[in-house]
């Protein structure tokens, strides 16, 4: 029951919410202030009745009480407004630093966080040892446990929710995330320690990772805010390590055009994949959204309008793109279009191959890169993929998002402009890409420095 206590002019209404996990009542207060001119008596019954309306919004979770707990509140803003309002990557990269957060600073009321406590944390994450790589190394002979346990590769891939890839990897004796060991554990019905052991990382966390675990409290601490349940965010004021100077690697056009040579030795799926990387610049989970209405052999266009993302226990997903501007149609070259025709007839022979085998929604989602049965490609699948084919090359050792880089590096070199550029990268101003690629605008304006030295000396001469 919510009581009501006069004092001097205005009424302190008290209401209760339940318990904290160590015993203690949660106590909500707040003033109500009769209308002038408003009898004593009738005052009373108003409060009472005001004090009745607040406990049930306390019950309804109209009102948050600001001596909650961290890990208490960020659990309601999760269920009030994560699960349903963040996109599905980023939810699931939020939850993913939620145990190291909360083991921080999930036990201080969300009233009496300070910016010293987060500071705290952050210069803990920097410390040496504390970075967890997420790699659990296989210390027995998983295929022969799971063989004597009755199970094929393929029931046990089922039953643990892994990929046969990873269940290969795990059989072969190599790493694969602790995760991954935990769902493979509780299949077997086998201690993870007994099949496992996770070395520890003497490695401190990075500036950029660190500064994702700041995005995370900020975002949680501003709906605290918004919500008011306090009065200002103290991530605002919390010292961060500085941003750590990273340039974007890329290859240059001789080496790129070498790319190019290798990749007549591989797949038409790995061939068709890289050339539009290079060609058009887009992102990896932006390719593997790609479906053949996106693209516009008539105008000579390819529409990017989703993105495909694998999310762990949920699986592949299509999603938006980053933001609006990355919603774009990138003209391409006869020579990419020629590439994507010849792709197109090879990908029909597939599907006539397989016959019923094939993937039935792929009518209604006709991809352009696919499982073998035509299921969605995991993106994950092609940076592996590319990882193994640079590792048996000759050239720098590149990443797949390289091929955005070199793109944006290339175009730049060639004189377009940053407009242009910025606009077939999906960026939503030109600041973004001069800020990214500031090493190809330095380099574009010494040789613009010295193409205007020779036009004027030639004037001379």
């Amino acid at each position: 029951m919510p009581t009501v206590r006069k004092r001097g002019k205005s009424y302190l209404l008290k209401a209760y919410e339940g318990y904290t996990a160590d015993g203690k009542q949660i106590v909500h207060t707040r003033t109500w202030n009769p209308p002038a001119g408003m009898s004593p008596t009738k005052a009373r019954k108003e409060a009472m009745k005001a004090a009745v309306l607040f406990e049930q919004q306390i019950q309804t979770g109209l009102v948050l009480s600001s001596s909650v707990k961290f890990e208490e509140f960020a659990q309601r803003f999760f269920l009030d407004y994560g699960n349903t309002n963040l996109r599905p990557r980023t939810l699931h990269g939020y939850k993913q630093l939620m145990p190291r957060i909360n083991a921080a600073i999930g036990h201080i009321r969300i009233d009496k966080l300070k910016p010293a406590h987060l500071t705290a944390f952050y210069k803990q994450l920097a410390a040496a040892g504390v970075r967890a790589d997420g790699k659990a190394v296989p210390c027995a002979d998983i295929r022969q446990l799971a063989k004597a346990a009755g199970f094929t590769q393929k029931h046990l891939a089922a039953c643990s929710g892994l990929g046969v890839g990873t269940l290969r990897e795990a059989y072969n004796g190599r790493a694969i995330a602790q995760e991954s060991a935990e769902r493979l554990s509780k299949a077997l019905d086998i201690p993870v320690n007994q099949l496992f052991t996770c070395p520890q990382s003497t490695k401190a966390l990075s500036p950029t990772t660190i500064r994702k675990y700041h995005s995370v409290i900020s975002s949680i601490l501003t709906k605290a805010v918004k919500w008011q349940v306090i009065v200002s965010n103290p991530a605002e004021r919390a010292e961060l390590p500085k941003p750590e100077p990273k340039e974007a690697v890329y290859l240059d056009e001789v080496q790129t055009a070498h790319l190019l040579q290798l990749m007549e030795q591989e797949t038409e799926v790995h061939r068709v994949m890289v050339s539009l990387l290079i060609f058009t610049g887009m992102r990896r989970a932006e390719l593997c959204g790609l479906e053949w209405s996106d693209i516009d052999f008539e105008h000579a266009l390819i529409h990017i309008r989703r993105t495909s993302q694998y999310i762990p226990k949920q699986g592949i997903i299509e999603d938006l793109t980053k933001n609006t501007s990355s919603q774009r149609a990138v003209a391409v070259s006869a020579s990419v279009l020629s590439t994507l025709r010849i792709y197109k007839a090879h990908q029909a022979e597939q599907r006539l191959k397989l016959g019923t085998a094939w993937n039935p929604a792929w009518a209604e989602h006709p991809r352009l890169f696919t499982q073998a049965d035509g299921l969605p490609i995991n993106p994950d699948s092609v940076t592996k993929w590319f990882h193994s084919f640079i590792a048996r090359s000759d050239l720098p050792p590149i990443h797949i998002h390289s091929l955005r880089h070199t793109n944006a590096t290339l175009q730049i070199a060639g004189g377009v402009p940053l407009t242009t550029v910025a606009d077939r990268l999906g960026h939503a101003t030109p600041a973004t890409t001069t800020k990214v690629y500031s090493h190809a605008i330095q380099s574009a304006n010494a040789a613009a420095a010295d193409t205007l030295e020779r036009m004027l000396h030639a004037k001379q001469a």
